[in-house]
């Protein structure tokens, strides 16, 4: 069963299955808006749409916390395109 866990104290949010890192979508804090600058997932793992559920969780950590997003890697670009529900914490449409 894969895990999706955010870990602050590394920015990011990552794919688990067991113990096994298979997946991370990272961020940096600049001027209290969250940089998502790298997702990636183990070829292994691909195809199940585990990219965009660390996306996802990202945006639900953000939403939680008040955060805005400013999608600098391009699957995360993408994501925030195909989603409108992602715009409330996009810093592209404030």
């Amino acid at each position: 069963m894969i895990k999706i866990i955010h870990e602050p104290n590394k920015n990011r949010v990552a794919a688990y299955d067991e113990k096994t890192c298979i997946g991370k979508c990272e961020y940096t804090v600049k001027d209290s808006i969250w940089q998502l600058i790298h997702t990636e997932v183990d070829p292994a793992y691909g195809g199940q749409g585990i990219a965009r559920k660390l996306v996802a969780q990202v945006v639900q950590e953000a939403r939680n916390r008040g955060v805005k997003i400013d999608p600098i890697c391009s699957y995360a670009q993408k994501e925030f395109q195909r989603n409108p529900d992602y715009h409330d914490v996009d810093i592209n449409f404030l």
